[in-house]
């Protein structure tokens, strides 16, 4: 007992050290990434990839800050684009279709597939997917999980292209790199372009085909204006910010 507590004043200081030795790290880390405002989108993915320092394989994200108000209808920005090398990930994706579309989904390579079970289960609070898709004539049924869905961005919409009967299709797209984004709180559109793993020019591809798809969606009026803010940062790394004068 008494060797126990002439420990714990020598392990408090080391903690205390370990703490201070680490916020210097992250707080150099941080300042080096905020001072370095690249220049050039190859530039900024270089100090995204070198900072990228957690034991898993990061995903590198953009963050996109337009000058829109979310509030009103006519300045909302909602849509999703086929990135060519897709994000690095597994996607799971659910489809609500009958019949003959309900075969083709699982040829396609949908791991989940029904129809009005389908929507019983999603009631009892089945949310094992990331991506929803569904026929036409399946929507009135599934309009019942909508308040399950709905909050998590998986409830399909015909104006996304996720309410389809070209499931096939859809269904390919969903697995082989598209992303869906939408402008939230303060008009921030956040979206993966792949893992740090990656490539500096694969990464370059999937972020040009995003921040065209984005900004190709702003309301008229702002077309041709720069946006507040452009990021991009892995998912424990400090953000590299980019000229939104570029874009």
């Amino acid at each position: 007992a008494a060797m126990r507590a002439m420990r714990l004043p020598v392990l408090r200081r080391a903690h205390r050290c370990f703490d201070a030795w680490s916020f210097r790290q992250l707080s150099s880390i941080a300042s080096r990434a905020e001072a370095a405002r690249a220049a050039h989108l190859d530039d900024a993915l270089r100090l995204v990839r070198a900072h990228a320092v957690a034991r898993f394989d990061e995903s590198v994200d953009v963050a996109i800050r337009l000058n829109v108000d979310v509030k009103r209808s006519d300045e909302r920005v909602r849509g999703s684009t086929l990135l060519p090398h897709g994000t690095g990930k597994i996607t799971r994706v659910a489809v609500f279709a009958r019949g003959e579309l309900a075969d083709e989904a699982r040829e396609a390579g949908a791991e989940v597939v029904g129809a009005e079970e389908l929507v019983n289960e999603v009631l009892k609070g089945r949310l094992d997917f990331e991506r929803v898709l569904a026929a036409p004539d399946v929507l009135p049924a599934l309009a019942k999980a909508a308040r399950m869905l709905g909050p998590k961005g998986l409830m399909p919409n015909p104006k996304r292209g996720t309410v389809t009967t070209d499931i096939g299709e859809a269904v390919r797209r969903a697995k082989g790199g598209e992303v869906e984004f939408r402008a939230q709180k303060h008009g921030l559109v956040h979206a993966s372009i792949g893992r740090v793993n990656f490539t500096n020019d694969t990464l370059r591809d999937n972020a040009l085909v995003l921040i065209s798809s984005v900004l190709a969606l702003r309301p008229q009026r702002f077309k041709g204006k720069p946006t507040t803010s452009l990021s991009i940062a892995s998912s424990q790394g400090p953000a590299v910010k980019l000229d939104p004068r570029m874009w």
